[in-house]
């Protein structure tokens, strides 16, 4: 099933492109590439949205480090599973969308998470495509080393770097986060800030106090998204009397 992703926050489908396997592949990948170890959970052959101004395609990358009770492609948490697409296949479908579409976006779940993420972005961009990420931060080490092949990126900055583990459930991945905002600003690469904040943690007050650092630290787009509570990962998240903030 292909269907139409959110805004920002794209909502993978949970199987992919159908695009099959060609004899053209043999043209087309000739020798064995690291690219094709990239575990793919989904897949949406177009969309408007999820990367500002251009057509792009959507590769939803399998596995997630965190476990954000209001995540809404849950399927992709695992690392590993049952019904993967292949890198293969996605190629296939890029060359044949070569010059109609402008970009692939690499979302997830998390796709820095996977080693084999630059090799995809590499094959991707060799055929001409603008390449754009949605990642949450959590490996600053890894974004860097794919600094190189980005055009644009959707990064989610959930709250305060201290009160990231009442959402992600990982003591210091605020810090993370924050580390990764700070090495793309850095950067000449057009960026999106996102921020889809969770109850308990979506005051105007705690979204003011947000906002702020966000501007301290260099962040001029940023936008709020709507907490959605249906399909989420998680029914309850627990938060301490400490997260609760006026």
């Amino acid at each position: 099933m292909i269907g139409a992703p959110c805004p920002a926050t794209a909502h993978a489908p949970p199987t992919g492109p159908g695009v099959g396997r060609s004899e053209a592949l043999a043209t087309l990948a000739p020798k064995y590439s690291r690219a094709e170890e990239l575990r793919i959970g989904g897949f949406t052959p177009f969309t408007t949205v999820d990367y500002p101004g251009e057509l792009a395609a959507i590769v939803f990358c399998q596995g997630c480090p965190w476990r954000c009770r209001y995540c809404h492609n849950g399927h992709l948490l695992p690392a590993r599973t049952d019904g993967l697409t292949a890198w293969s296949d996605v190629l296939i479908f890029l060359q044949r969308r070569r010059r109609l579409l402008d970009g692939v976006v690499f979302s997830g779940g998390e796709p820095t998470l996977q080693s084999a993420l630059p090799f995809a972005m590499a094959e991707a961009k060799a055929m001409g495509y603008q390449i754009g990420l949605h990642t949450a931060g959590p490996y600053p080490g890894r974004l860097r080393r794919l600094l190189p092949h980005l055009d644009w990126v959707g990064l989610d900055i959930k709250a305060l770097p201290g009160d990231y583990p009442a959402i992600t459930g990982i003591s210091g991945s605020g810090e993370q986060a924050w580390e990764s905002l700070r090495l793309l600003l850095h950067s000449d690469i057009r960026l999106q800030v996102r921020t889809t904040p969770m109850r308990g943690l979506a005051s105007e007050s705690y979204l003011g106090r947000l906002r702020r650092q966000l501007l301290d630290v260099g962040v001029r787009r940023h936008v709020i998204q709507v907490c959605r509570t249906d399909e989420r990962w998680g029914s309850t998240l627990p938060v301490t009397e400490e997260h609760i903030l006026p």
